[in-house]
């Protein structure tokens, strides 16, 4: 079989932007991926220019990895799956950007981290990362949980249980609350004790406070009765979600995110027992989102 010419091909490019980092990824129309980039934070809830930014680097750097000429950024077709755009003002907002693209179709990174886990329509999945949310998509019907952004809400994500562990630390080193192994290991990373350890934290985003959960599910599995408090109330929050979701029948239900695979261990075996692995990266879901859009 004669392949078509790459310059005769339709390419699109699936963005997956998240609260800590935004990833793209051109493909053709075979999902042969040509080329993927890396960019900043690209969640709108933190920063509308920032998240506006973090897509064009990883776009550029895609191209970069792809080794296509600059000028082939406005020749693709993309599909955008970005946190916080499940905020009607921000969904707005960011589909009102003069793009760099030929055309771009926008939606949340849940829909597409679905639709690459499932490589189909229906499914239901869970995000456990900087941030954590809850979707599924049955019988042309959504239903979303959580994801109201930290600090508010995102229970059972890094970030959050980074909060948890400052807090406990707080209070261990005013003699108030239990000791903790996380009171040496953060105050190690962050060279600072006591009230130093606010001075540090001062003006910390969600992707600060995630850089802890490590240090909290290490401590849990290592006895620290306040590192398991903190992470058995995160792993019931998302089982809690995972039962909700599964009552939709679904079909198939998938968690990612880089905390998913130390949670899973800590949530209800049931449900921990209905989690099939995802198929595809959530930017295998953004073109398949693209190639639909596009085609109607």
């Amino acid at each position: 079989m004669v392949k078509m010419p790459l310059g005769e091909q339709t390419l699109y490019i699936g963005i997956d932007g998240g609260g800590t980092k935004c990833r793209a990824s051109i493909m053709t129309e075979d999902l042969q991926v040509l080329g993927t980039g890396v960019g900043g934070p690209a969640n709108p809830f933190h920063g509308v220019q920032q998240a506006k930014d973090s897509i064009r680097t990883a776009a550029e750097l895609a191209l970069i990895d792809a080794g296509l000429p600059p000028a082939t950024m406005g020749q693709l077709i993309a599909g955008a799956g970005l946190a916080g755009v499940n905020v009607p003002s921000l969904y707005d907002v960011m589909s009102d950007w003069q793009h760099p693209f030929k055309q771009m179709f926008l939606t949340t990174d849940l829909h597409i981290a679905c639709l690459g886990a499932h490589n189909r329509d229906e499914g239901a999945v869970m995000i456990a990362g900087t941030g954590s949310c809850g979707y599924s998509y049955v019988n042309n019907a959504s239903l979303f949980l959580g994801g109201h952004g930290f600090p508010i809400g995102d229970k059972g994500s890094g970030a959050w249980m980074g909060l948890e562990a400052i807090q406990a630390v707080l209070l261990d080193s005013d003699n108030l609350g239990p000791a903790t192994m996380l009171s040496h290991s953060i105050s190690h990373f962050l060279q600072a004790e006591g009230v130093m350890i606010v001075d540090k934290m001062f003006g910390a985003k969600s992707s600060d406070y995630a850089k802890f959960a490590i240090f909290v599910v290490d401590a849990a599995d290592a006895g620290d009765e306040v590192a398991i408090s903190i992470v058995k109330e995160g792993a019931a929050y998302m089982s809690a979600v995972a039962r909700r979701l599964w009552a939709t029948q679904p079909g198939r239900m998938s968690i990612i995110g880089g905390l998913a695979p130390r949670l899973i261990p800590w949530m209800d075996k049931d449900m921990a027992d209905n989690l099939s692995p995802a198929l595809y990266q959530p930017e295998f879901g953004a073109v398949y989102f693209a190639k639909q859009q596009s085609k109607r």
